[in-house]
């Protein structure tokens, strides 16, 4: 009795240990492995910034010895470059100016010349403060954009506000603060009735090239060229250059227009 006893003892044992390897052991909290959440798609990348500066020609003469070109000066900040000026004046060269609301009121005197020689001087919109007319926020050349279409026809609008106030008729044309855009903000300011000016010749890099090569740059022009300088640095060796090329210019037989005066094309849906 005893050894069936045991036998049974043994054999329940036995089945015991059986389903016990068979059956997973609790395991403590701990150790409890959290299901593995669905990925999450990331965000939309919002499209890449896209600057752009367009150039801009006028009609060519067509007329050999008589290239036509359209002389335009960007006055940004500081005072006013009297020998690209008293040239301008002296040899009775037209040009298309682009003034800045900070610009005017500074140089009071300046602009009076411009505004007693209407048959030279054609005056046109540089913005209020000088902030490029891009509506996302980025730097160009180390100057913040406006960064929102608000922003971008603030800037716009300011710079026509203080034009009219200060005499000026309404302008036509506008070039924002470094001359570049981006496209959405190109069609804002094409929307607000402005043909947008773009360029064929930089002049004076910026006012920061010196004279010899300012001269050159700008006497290279050719029929149909829209140039690009500054008339805001005095101190900057790149007017003399300027002033020089200018003379040259004439003496090459150069008809000078302002870009109110002839028919243009212009890149990127500029003048369209």
């Amino acid at each position: 009795m005893n050894r069936i006893l045991l036998a049974s003892a043994f054999l329940l044992v036995s089945i015991s240990a059986v389903f016990a390897d068979e059956t997973p052991s609790a395991q403590p909290a701990s150790a409890v492995v959290s299901p593995v959440p669905a990925a999450v798609s990331p965000a939309p990348k919002a499209p890449a910034l896209k600057l752009v500066e367009p150039h801009l020609h006028i009609t060519r003469s067509n007329i050999a010895g008589h290239a036509r070109i359209a002389l335009t000066f960007d006055a940004c900040m500081g005072q006013a470059d009297e020998r690209i000026l008293s040239t301008l004046v002296r040899e009775r060269i037209p040009a298309t100016i682009f003034v800045t609301a900070r610009w005017l009121k500074r140089n009071p005197a300046a602009l009076a010349v411009f505004l007693q020689n209407p048959d030279l001087f054609e005056l046109e919109n540089h913005g209020q403060n000088h902030i490029p007319a891009v509506d996302r926020p980025t730097l160009i050349y180390g100057i913040a954009s406006a960064g929102s279409p608000q922003a971008v026809r603030q800037e716009v609008e300011g710079g026509a506000a203080a034009m009219v106030a200060a005499g000026i008729p309404a302008p036509r044309w506008f070039r924002g603060s470094t001359a570049e855009y981006d496209l959405s903000a190109i069609g804002e300011i094409r929307a607000m009735g402005y043909h947008i000016a773009g360029y064929s010749v930089n002049g004076d890099g910026g006012s920061l090239l010196g004279a010899g090569i300012t001269e050159k740059r700008i006497a290279s022009a050719k029929d149909g060229d829209v140039v690009i300088s500054h008339i805001n640095q005095p101190t900057h060796a790149a007017g003399e250059g300027v002033a020089k090329a200018l003379v040259d210019l004439k003496v090459k037989g150069t008809q000078f227009v302002r870009l109110g005066d002839v028919e243009d094309t212009g890149d990127d849906k500029t003048t369209e």
